[in-house]
């Protein structure tokens, strides 16, 4: 088991060793242009000396200071550093260039409807901030890297949030804009291309769905609002009951309270005032009787 395990891991370090030598060979071969290619870049540079007035002005090339130009000679990448920024010079005859924009672009990505974890329909849409790092691999190895990067924010939508419930979605925005960022980060790395920010923009809810959790949340309004004044109730009885303990122990205190309640109702300028008649007072009639 052991030597089987030993001589698999050989043969992906063989296989590994294997591509980057094929890898470096490439990089190595990538920009040599071989007999015949030379021969046409002396023509051309013999044809530019031949009207050095005139050629001048296409020989002689102005990119933009958030520009790169790569060269391409003869089909080939001809430096592994981009042009640029200001003035370069190009072969008319053997040379051609494209321009790369390395600001900041942003994109939205359109409403996606997603099943999230717990079977739940929600449309989702958000927007990527990306720039291009690496000018080469983004001509090199992408046909379209503004355009590949905009169907993988939309997979990547779909791969994230599925995987998260309704409440993370809609509680956990920073964490899946977090996800989406790395996850999209490394797939174009090769693109030369750098995801810099995620954001989710608006997650939409079905109306029957959003009806539902509107009642739910009435309803644990309501239910702590009950709860609140039960518990007010309560502490109110307790102190009811150590009042009344006090004025058992002095009987004029009672009488005290009685004033005290006359003089608030005749500082609100009543014209009625009433009177409270002390329960003594009939009990003594009534033990006449």
């Amino acid at each position: 088991m052991i030597s089987t395990t030993s001589s698999t891991v050989e043969m992906v370090t063989q296989g590994k060793l294997q591509i980057n030598s094929i890898d470096s060979v490439e990089d190595k071969n990538s920009g040599k242009l071989g007999c015949f290619g030379w021969i046409l870049v002396i023509i051309s540079l013999l044809f530019i000396a031949a009207t050095f007035p005139l050629t001048m002005w296409m020989c002689v090339k102005i990119v933009k200071e958030y520009e790169r130009a790569v060269i391409f000679r003869l089909g080939r990448i001809a430096d592994r550093k981009p042009k640029g920024p200001g003035l370069f010079f190009v072969l008319p005859c053997t040379d051609n260039f494209v321009k790369v924009d390395l600001r900041t672009v942003s994109f939205d990505i359109p409403p996606q409807e997603i099943l999230t974890k717990d079977s739940v329909t929600v449309s989702v849409d958000g927007v990527v901030y990306f720039r291009i790092n690496c000018p080469i691999s983004a001509v090199a190895n992408v046909s379209n890297a503004h355009s590949s990067t905009r169907l993988l924010a939309q997979t990547t939508l779909r791969n994230v949030l599925g995987t998260k419930n309704l409440a993370e979605l809609l509680s956990d925005r920073e964490g899946i804009s977090l996800s989406m960022q790395e996850s999209l980060d490394e797939a174009t790395d090769r693109w030369g291309i750098k995801v810099e920010r995620v954001e989710i923009k608006d997650v939409k809810l079905p109306q029957q769905l959003q009806r539902a959790m509107a009642a739910e949340a009435e309803a644990s309004r309501e239910a702590r609002a009950k709860i609140i004044a039960a518990e007010g109730e309560m502490k109110a009885s307790r102190a009811l009951k150590e009042a009344s303990l006090v004025i058992a122990e002095a009987p004029s205190a009672l009488q005290l309270r009685y004033l005290q309640t006359l003089n608030t109702i005749a500082a609100e300028k009543n014209s009625t005032i009433i009177f409270p008649l002390p329960i003594d007072m009939i009990q003594t009639f009534m033990q006449r009787k």
